[in-house]
């Protein structure tokens, strides 16, 4: 299966629209989406796509966020979104601690199939690209899939603790590259 990150466009907006609803139904979080699913509720696909572009230059964003890029993961036969992913190029102390340089999301009905380790490895070698040497991941210390992920990506678990702000256990891991 050929799989690919793709940069949003006005041209996957029925195709993103279907992958936030396949959330909604499972009730399932979402991560890494460039807060896609926010936009959808309260603003527009394409007020998300300028947002998505702004998002790219520090110029662009008001404190204390920081620069990112976010890229659906498509299979390429179907051209069917199976993920997102959200590439942060800069931390913030917050980042630094408790979210990391990448957020991400298989769809519900996609999962355990692989696609998130091969993902990540796709954003890792964005990473590469970018000069960012070590890439921190964090997630719900009960989220073992995820641990998996990231672990399958030679992730190394450096720290657990209580977050305030997710209220609940997260597992801190660095890949070095």
């Amino acid at each position: 299966m050929i799989m690919k990150l793709v940069f949003p466009s006005l041209a996957y907006k029925e195709k993103s629209i279907e992958f936030i609803n396949e959330f909604n139904e499972y009730n399932s979080d979402i991560n890494g989406s460039g807060a896609l699913d926010d936009y959808l509720e309260s603003s527009t696909y394409e007020e998300w796509i300028k947002k998505v572009y702004a998002d790219i230059d520090i110029a662009n964003i008001p404190q204390p966020r920081v620069p990112a890029l976010t890229y659906f993961y498509v299979r390429e036969n179907d051209d069917k979104i199976i993920g997102m992913i959200n590439i942060r190029l800069a931390l913030n102390d917050f980042l630094t601690k408790e979210g990391g340089h990448i957020g991400y999301c298989i769809r519900p009905t996609e999962r355990q199939k692989h696609y998130a380790t091969d993902m990540l490895n796709s954003a890792l070698k964005v990473c590469d690209t970018l000069g960012i040497k070590e890439v921190i991941l964090t997630c719900n210390k009960l989220n073992v899939a995820s641990s998996n992920v990231i672990k399958n990506c030679n992730g190394e678990l450096v720290e657990e603790f209580y977050s305030e702000t997710f209220k609940e256990d997260i597992q801190k891991y660095i890949i070095k590259r």
